[in-house]
């Protein structure tokens, strides 16, 4: 039996951002965290890989610069119906930069291992036993016993299976593609702009088709996809490849020439259970952003939130977390993480065409500025949680 006090299962950004947070808040613990990784880095990971501006604020607080990562700045984001819409600059920089998670999270994890924080690849969690005293965790390469654990394991991780094996699911559904990048002159795109278009909405399909520009060991790519929350799920709907394919058609390309993966996204539901005792859900595990989707952001929020709650916890030896979901939920990340899970169940649910064209092309100084306000920029108000 492997004894240690924190032990983070995912070595993505959710758990990585935990245990930095921990090492940045409370340093006398940060030689009692391990990560257990399932893969060795850098690792392949289906994402479009879009970092707003509430994640590179995030790690900047943790003293990281982004720019070190291999990444495309989009000048501008378009939401669109049917190519036409809204658009957003963000004055004197970009709108939206993209990265390759295998390199993110690589450059992260190394970050963390500087820190001192100890990660374990290519260990496969088995199962997850809470206990009053502490946490048997059984793996591939034996067993561990922690005083904490944080589930940071993904939509479909062990963790939660593990915790609530019941608990009810909110799962999307996602298509991604990658292509040689647009010209200028092909259709009417901009290669440096990000693309969410909305027109599969009154097909059924509750949510987008994404095209942002990206790389690929420094070739300049596209990322091409389709997310559909499933709350029209008992509509009829077209595949999402026929849809995704017709639109990627308009621009010249044939989606059966490219490899096409799927994979789903388990999104933020207030009904959502986040912790029992001596254990904690972050990111995905957790609920990633119902309206579009947006993980990277949400999960190196949750992870602030995570390190507080543990490190509190520590300090008082008290191991229940009960607080942990009311904490969260009232957090700024929770307050937009609530706004985004109520425009979920209106913008998609009211697919008529007409609606879709008053929210996307009339209403824009409207949307623009709600979700300014209420979407957007929760990561600056987080301070009080770092």
């Amino acid at each position: 039996m492997q004894e240690s006090d924190i032990v983070i299962i995912g070595g993505g950004p959710s758990g990585l951002s935990t245990a930095l947070h921990i090492a940045r808040n409370f340093p006398h613990l940060i030689h009692r965290i391990l990560i257990l990784e399932k893969a060795r880095y850098p690792r392949p990971k289906l994402c479009a890989g879009g970092l707003v501006m509430d994640a590179e604020v995030l790690l900047q607080r943790l003293g990281l610069d982004v720019c070190e990562v291999p990444h495309v700045d989009a000048d501008r984001i378009r939401f669109d119906f049917e190519a036409r819409g809204l658009s957003i600059r963000v004055p004197r920089r970009h709108a939206l930069r993209v990265i390759r998670r295998d390199e993110f999270d690589y450059w992260l994890a190394k970050k963390a291992g500087i820190r001192g924080v100890e990660i374990r690849e290519g260990i496969t969690v088995k199962s997850v036993f809470p206990g009053q005293e502490g946490v048997l965790v059984k793996t591939d390469q034996g067993d561990f016993h922690a005083q904490v654990v944080v589930g940071a394991d993904g939509s479909n991780g062990i963790t939660r299976r593990c915790l609530f094996p019941n608990a009810s699911l909110h799962t999307a559904r996602v298509l991604e593609v990658i292509t040689p990048s647009l010209k200028s002159s092909e259709g009417s795109g901009s290669p440096s702009d990000a693309y969410f278009d909305f027109s599969p909405v009154p097909e059924n399909i509750a949510g987008y088709i994404w095209d942002f520009p990206t790389q690929i060991r420094g070739e300049a790519m596209r990322c091409w996809g389709i997310y559909d929350t499933n709350i029209l799920a008992d509509e009829g709907r077209p595949p999402l490849k026929e849809r995704l394919a017709t639109e990627m058609a308009r621009f010249g390309f044939d989606l059966n020439h490219y490899e096409i993966k799927g994979h789903p996204i388990r999104w933020f539901s207030p009904e959502n259970q986040m912790s029992m005792r001596r254990v904690l859900l972050v990111g995905d595990a957790a609920g990633a952003d119902p309206l579009l989707g947006e993980g990277i952001s949400i999960a190196l929020g949750y992870g602030a939130l995570a390190a507080r709650e543990i490190g509190e916890a520590f300090a008082k030896n008290s191991f229940s977390f009960e607080n942990y979901k009311s904490r969260v939920l009232k957090s700024p990340l929770g307050k937009a993480l609530l706004t985004r899970w109520l425009l979920t169940h209106v913008i998609y649910p009211l697919k008529w065409k007409w609606f879709q064209i008053l929210l996307w092309r009339i209403l824009k100084p409207v949307v623009v500025l709600f979700a300014w306000i209420f979407v957007l920029n929760w990561g600056k108000r987080m301070q009080s949680t770092l």
